[in-house]
């Protein structure tokens, strides 16, 4: 029961099988998780709460451990080739990456960890082994789930495998807690998997509110060399089929359509590279840009880090987030702590992440014509965008890493307390 008396918290061990903390956003299979890894560990810290993070080794020339923070290590497991694999490869590989994880446990004093929390399915496979060898609570974050994804499956995607979904239902029957991002999330975890309502916390991920914060548009504009008059739309995000980015490349073609004397001044920044899915075709959104006949409007930029990303917010007239699916949204969210409005799909946790019609605008369809209508909306309506833009900047501010954090840390304590309250009540019968 989350009543009982909190534990003090010293270290976590935290999983992360199938991508690193230390890889960029917006490539490969990095994206929100990580961000929300590396800023919720670094927070622990310096709160005096040790993190360890567990991922795959990708690289011969990865050191075993490396220091991510002070009081934040990262230790490279080897499991199955260092390149090559996908995530639908690394269920086979689990087996050597547990190993790994309790070798490295085998090592310390028993009680070193006090809590091991799991993202993502794959890293909820492995905590439930280490939670039962190391008798501390489990507590996992699903990111995204197989039901919610084949639901509202982009055209064209491939279906997460029926393993994935024995998978998460084996992760969610077994975890001490489940971290959701949304009351939708949590509601999903419930309905669609048969969770614990009372071991379901929802706790919404945060934003970097130094880091992304509102700036000078115009400067940002002459560092990415785009003209200080233009119309810019921006798309953050790896490109798959999932995140839906041919959207923005229609709707802008749309507007072109309705209003030719657009043409010379729209430019549309697509910044992320290939993933998932995508990279069957890493090419095929520049194909699609020629056959709508905007090439020259739309300009492909690789993933952006820190100072760099915000600029790319601060650029941008609005940011749009058309995903089939998100859990949150952190793009968004960024987005809207730099003061850049954002259009996305009303979908998953986005509603959460944009206020609509208040610090943006939720779409519900996909059609070229929405989209166009709603970019126009905060692109050429400058009264507007200012009026959204105010709202973007104080309703990001109402997410922190720092509450995202204090959270978590409860949440671990009291999961940590129910762990060993429940292992006395078993003692004390036998």
């Amino acid at each position: 029961m989350i009543g009982r008396m909190r534990t003090a918290l010293r270290r976590v061990a935290v999983l992360s099988v199938h991508t690193s903390p230390l890889e960029q956003p917006g490539t490969g299979d990095a994206g929100g998780m990580n961000v929300y890894i590396v800023q919720t560990a670094r927070r622990m810290a310096r709160r005096g709460v040790e993190v360890e993070v567990f991922t795959r080794a990708t690289s011969s020339g990865l050191p075993p451990v490396v220091e991510l923070a002070p009081g934040v290590t990262v230790r490279h497991i080897t499991a199955g080739p260092f390149e090559g694999l996908g995530k639908h490869d690394l269920p086979a590989q689990l087996c050597a990456f547990t190993a790994g994880v309790l070798r490295a446990e085998a090592r310390r004093e028993p009680g070193y960890y006090d809590v091991v929390h799991s993202h993502y399915w794959l890293s909820g496979q492995v905590g439930w082994l280490a939670r039962d060898r190391w008798g501390v609570p489990l507590v996992h974050t699903a990111h995204t789930l197989a039901r919610v994804k084949n639901a509202a499956l982009a055209d064209g995607d491939t279906p997460e495998p029926y393993t994935r979904v024995i998978g998460e239902q084996q992760v969610v029957a077994e975890a001490d807690r489940l971290v959701a991002n949304t009351p939708a999330e949590a509601a999903q975890l419930v309905d669609l998997y048969g969770a614990d309502p009372d071991r379901t916390q929802t706790i919404p991920p945060g934003v970097d509110l130094e880091r992304f914060k509102p700036g000078r548009p115009q400067q940002a504009r002459a560092e990415l060399k785009v003209p200080p008059d233009a119309v810019v739309l921006a798309f953050v995000g790896r490109i798959q089929p999932l995140k839906a980015p041919e959207v923005l490349l229609h709707a802008a073609a749309e507007m072109v359509r309705r209003d030719p004397s657009l043409r010379p001044r729209l430019r549309v920044l697509v910044v992320g590279g290939p993933s998932g899915s995508g990279l069957a075709a890493p090419t095929s959104l520049q194909q699609l840009a020629g056959r709508l006949g905007i090439s020259e409007q739309v300009r492909f930029l690789p993933p952006q880090h820190g100072e760099g990303l915000a600029q790319v917010y601060r650029a941008a007239d609005v940011v749009a987030v058309p995903s089939h699916n998100e859990s949150f949204g952190l793009v968004a969210l960024e987005a809207q702590a730099c003061g850049t409005p954002v259009v996305a799909a009303a979908v998953g946790g986005l509603p959460v992440a944009v206020a609509d019609r208040v610090s943006g605008l939720l779409v519900a369809s996909r059609a070229a014509a929405d989209w166009a209508d709603a970019l126009s909306v905060v692109a050429l309506r400058p009264a507007a965008r200012q009026r959204l833009s105010a709202a973007a900047v104080a309703h990001a501010r109402s997410f922190s890493w720092e509450r995202t954090t204090a959270a978590l840390l409860c949440t671990y304590g009291a999961a940590a307390a129910d762990y060993r309250f429940g292992a006395f009540d078993e003692e004390a019968a036998s």
